[in-house]
């Protein structure tokens, strides 16, 4: 079963419209405009993600429940930016490089890691919500979840090497 639709706040939507009709180049769905149960008013931007689901954001206004917050799902929390973040599927590494160079396109600093067994490529929303795209290279294999549940019960699980990061910098590109 997919997801229809995960919901994020923001506070800057215009910003965010730009960053998921451009860099990432969803499609603005659907606005659904209405009072908050707080007395408030707010406006719920769908984006479909070109497979039929989507992401949402919350743009509240005039909410005397909501004061100031920090739209980032991780550093609002206190977390590294790489904790909570949003993946978002690539169906071949062809299509995950087309992406990279699309937010080389738009200006982005792009990351890539080689994870063994899928490629994923990150960049920050205007959120300042971590983004990737991933790409699955290796299939899933009955061993794999064996050792997955021996990790998951593991009183300390053995530790891995993380992989490399190899970076792109939007302002390395020629013509930039």
């Amino acid at each position: 079963m997919g997801f229809h639709h995960v919901a994020i706040a923001t506070r800057d939507l215009d910003a965010t419209n730009a960053f998921y009709t451009g860099p990432m180049g969803f499609t603005l769905d659907r606005i659904v405009a209405a009072p908050s149960p707080e007395q408030g008013w707010a406006r719920h931007a769908f984006y479909d993600t070109g497979n039929g689901e989507m992401i949402a954001f919350w743009d509240l206004h005039d909410d005397p429940a909501v004061a100031e917050f920090d739209p980032s799902i991780s550093r609002g929390l206190g977390l590294p930016a790489w904790t909570n973040h949003l993946a978002f599927g690539a169906d071949t590494l062809d299509d995950l490089h087309a992406q990279r160079e699309r937010w080389l396109d738009h200006g982005l600093d792009v990351a890539e890691i080689d994870h063994g067994w899928c490629t994923s490529i990150y960049t920050m929303d205007p959120n300042d919500i971590m983004v990737e795209f991933c790409c699955t290279t290796v299939a899933t294999t009955d061993a794999d979840r064996a050792r997955a549940q021996d990790l998951l019960t593991a009183e300390r699980p053995e530790l891995e090497t993380p992989p490399e990061p190899v970076f792109f910098r939007a302002e390395d590109r020629a013509g930039v």
